[in-house]
């Protein structure tokens, strides 16, 4: 009672108010400006930079902007812009370049004719990065001087000085990551460069160069785009088969904001819908992507009925439209309204407005003069409507005979005693012998385990009827209990762990990647969320007299086998590789893969659903040559699989 009243006593005060002055805000809560400080904000960092060269490019100022990644993870961004001003700001009575690099919310974003449409963190980009980076430093080619300014954890560590003469404009920014604010400061190429390619496509006739020169082989590229999101869709769509030769454009304007659409089908399943706004993606869509969907639905319906392919009353739904279809939606407006600090999904009202007009009265007029394209995009969607209606048969089918929605368990399932998905887990084992050590050893209290056996159907080729009716997933969406496709919700999960334990060679890999694509292609949310991981079996077993330990790569087999030996190096230590999960005993497999205390999950993520889609259509797709060389360029990096 006396620890109560001594709090109660306790004043609270002004002087417990905090005032965190200049940048001091974002290296106490970086995630509020960047969303983490994992490799997804570490990488932040540059997108933030490069969406202000970009700005200069939509301004119609600058047309080359280069990216490298230097020795030691030094990030350094050019433009040949008009180069941040330098001279003083009115109501600082400092330099600019000085107010953009240190003060919140400072920049030529907030009206005053600085920029028009602008992507960024509206004006605290260039100031976050430079409060995140151990050092920054900054160049200005302006007026026929180079102007430099140094900084260092957002503090000034060089004021702005001359450092020469010049004949060009631009700005130079190099900058290195903070390790004191991230997890990781090591950056990777291939993620920077499907951000840098994507820009490309969407600035029409700007060129963005990027170069990571930290290793022996200097790797690089240079993008340019004059079809911008034409060549985007296209690129997208390379390893798939197109319905129709060329994608269909489609571009409007309404005051100061304007709308481009660029859209094609091809003959597989699957719907990519890619939007931005002011070259932000929008993974979470908006109102650009409500007057898409809307007016491609109505204007199909409207072709469909006038051509007489559709009967009166009859009508296709939106998701039947969609199907196979790839399309980019691009917005640039003044005044965004995003939700969320990290711009997930799009709110202006009036954009809906104008893409749901311009995509209607467009698309309706190519429909009429390209009929043979009409018919082929219109058989389309009739078709997946009649699979959906299929695969809702094959639904009710499954529903009356097994229980789907629960009544009726798998009889392989062998579930777990607790019945909170928060606290449970389900392991889908690879095969019988491996899943009866898996039931002995596990805890059943908290985990379950599904076996599967036999050869998995590759959803990549197959619609929803097929997948419903087979015997091999069916186990795997009763037990999971959410259903499936649209119906899929996430609240009707019965564990919030779902861990693919595969053995881990060739074999194990492919059954991982058919449950990863059937998780990606009919329960997206399940990944989305974060709910789907990779259990991490070890390869070799190591025993040296009444000792033994486990490794679970290559070079951990060397390391450990150097520890048991200790002092004496010529002891002898006993070797053997793991052949598969079934080959462990329950109390192996419990304590080096299951147990929470000890096993090495790998949760599966999706940081691009463009890219993760372009590679399960080249692993899993019907066209050969993409995945031959796609395994060509990628067999370096197979050095642990079990051939």
């Amino acid at each position: 009672m006396a620890d109560i009243t001594d709090k109660i006593t306790q004043e609270y005060d002004a002087s417990q108010i905090q005032v965190l002055e200049g940048l001091e805000a974002v290296r106490k809560r970086p995630g509020m400006y960047i969303g983490s400080t994992s490799a997804s904000g570490l990488h932040h960092l540059v997108y933030e930079i490069v969406d202000n060269s970009i700005d200069e490019a939509l301004a119609g100022y600058c047309d080359h902007i280069e990216v490298s990644i230097e020795p030691g993870n030094v990030i350094r961004v050019s433009d040949n812009g008009r180069g941040i001003p330098v001279d003083i700001q009115p109501q600082t009575g400092t330099s600019a370049l000085e107010v953009v690099f240190t003060v919140l919310h400072a920049g030529g974003k907030f009206g005053g004719g600085g920029y028009k449409v602008s992507g960024g963190l509206h004006g605290v980009g260039a100031s976050v990065v430079n409060a995140l980076s151990d050092w920054l430093e900054v160049e200005v080619h302006k007026g026929g001087k180079i102007h430099q300014m140094k900084f260092s954890r957002g503090e000034i560590t060089q004021g702005m000085t001359v450092i020469g003469e010049t004949d060009r404009t631009g700005t130079t920014v190099r900058f290195h990551p903070d390790p004191e604010m991230f997890e990781t400061t090591d950056y990777d190429y291939e993620t920077l460069h499907i951000r840098m390619r994507e820009q490309a496509f969407l600035n029409a006739g700007l060129r963005i160069s990027i170069a990571d020169r930290r290793g022996e082989e200097a790797l690089s590229d240079s993008m340019y785009y004059e079809g911008g999101i034409r060549e985007f869709v296209d690129y997208i769509n390379r390893n798939k088969t197109p319905l129709h030769p060329s994608c269909i454009y489609m571009s409007g304007a309404r005051t100061d904001s304007e709308c481009e659409i660029a859209l094609q089908y091809n003959d597989g399943y699957n719907e990519i819908l890619v939007s931005f706004a002011n070259n932000i993606h929008t993974p979470e869509g908006g109102m650009h992507e409500t007057g898409f969907k809307a007016a491609l639905t109505r204007a199909l319906n409207a072709y469909g009925k006038r051509t007489g392919m559709l009967k009166e009353g009859d009508s296709i739904s939106g998701e039947d439209c969609r199907e196979g279809l790839t399309a980019i939606i691009s917005v640039k407006l003044t005044e965004p309204q995003f939700e969320g600090q990290t711009k997930a999904k799009l709110g202006n009202s009036e954009m809906r407005t104008l893409v749901d007009s311009v995509v209607f009265d467009k698309l309706s007029q190519f429909l009429e003069e390209n009929p043979a394209v009409g018919k082929v995009i219109l058989d389309k969607a009739l078709t997946a409507a009649r699979a959906r209606e299929a695969a809702r048969k094959a639904r009710e089918n499954i529903r009356r005979k097994n229980g789907l929605e629960g009544f009726n368990m798998p009889d392989k399932l062998r579930d777990c005693n607790d019945r909170d998905p928060a606290l449970t887990e389900i392991y889908i084992v690879e095969g019988d012998s491996a899943g009866g050590s898996a039931t002995q050893g596990r805890d059943s209290r908290f985990q379950a385990i599904l076996p599967l056996w036999g050869k998995m159907l590759n959803v990549e080729k197959a619609r929803a009827e097929k997948v419903y009716g087979n015997d091999k997933l069916t186990p795997v969406i009763t037990a999971l209990g959410a259903g499936l496709g649209d119906e899929f919700d996430l609240n009707k999960l019965r564990y919030h762990k779902v861990i693919i334990m595969a053995d881990a060679d060739v074999d194990g890999s492919h059954i991982r990647t058919l449950l990863l694509t059937f998780f990606f292609r009919f329960m997206r949310p399940l990944i989305d969320g974060g709910y789907v991981y990779s259990a991490i079996p070890p390869l070799y077993k190591l025993t040296r007299g009444k000792t033994t330990r486990v490794a679970f790569s290559d070079e951990e087999r060397d390391r450990v086998s150097a520890e048991m030996r200790g002092d004496n190096p010529n002891a002898r230590i006993d070797i053997a590789r793991f052949k598969g999960l079934g080959e462990m005993d329950p109390h192996e497999l419990w304590e080096t893969t299951m147990n929470p205390e000890t096993r090495t999950l790998k949760k599966i993520t999706l940081e691009d659903a463009v890219h993760a889609d372009e590679i399960f259509t080249v692993l899993m797709g019907e066209k050969v040559e993409p995945r031959k060389e796609f395994i060509e360029k990628n067999a370096k990096y197979a050095v642990n699989l079990d051939y």
